[in-house]
C-alpha cells in the first residue's frame, strides 16, 4: 500500500475531527436538552452532519486511492433524505399525542 499525499491526509483528518466535534455535539444535546422536542433537534442536525463528515472523509480516500467512492455517496444521500423525514413524523407523532414541551405555547399571533 503506497502513502498518500499529506494534503490528502490532512483533508481526511480534518473532516474526521470536525465530524466528531459534530457527533459529540449532538450527542450532549441528546443528554442536556430538557424535552423530547429539543432532544429531536439534536441528533437531526448534529449528529447527521457527523455521519455525513464521517463519509466524506472516506469518499477522500477513495478518491485518493483512484477509484469512485459510490457506495458513500449512496450512503450519505440516504442519510440526507432519511433523517428529516424521520424527525419530521416522529415530531407530529408527538405533538398528536400532546407530548408536553418546556418551551410553552406556539403564539397565536405574530410579532
Amino acid at each position: 500500500m503506497d502513502e498518500l499525499h499529506w494534503a490528502w491526509q490532512a483533508a481526511i483528518a480534518a473532516l474526521l475531527v470536525i465530524a466528531g466535534i459534530f457527533a459529540l455535539v449532538g450527542a450532549v444535546g441528546m443528554l442536556r436538552f430538557p424535552d423530547f422536542f429539543m432532544r429531536l433537534h439534536a441528533p437531526t442536525k448534529a449528529t447527521t452532519l457527523g455521519v455525513g463528515g464521517v463519509l466524506l472523509a472516506s469518499m477522500l480516500l477513495t478518491a485518493a486511492r483512484g477509484s469512485l467512492g459510490v457506495h458513500e455517496l449512496l450512503i450519505t444521500l440516504f442519510l440526507f433524505v432519511t433523517a428529516p423525514i424521520s424527525a419530521n413524523l416522529m415530531a407530529k407523532a408527538a405533538i398528536h399525542l400532546r407530548s408536553p414541551s418546556k418551551a410553552g405555547p406556539a403564539p397565536l399571533d405574530g410579532p
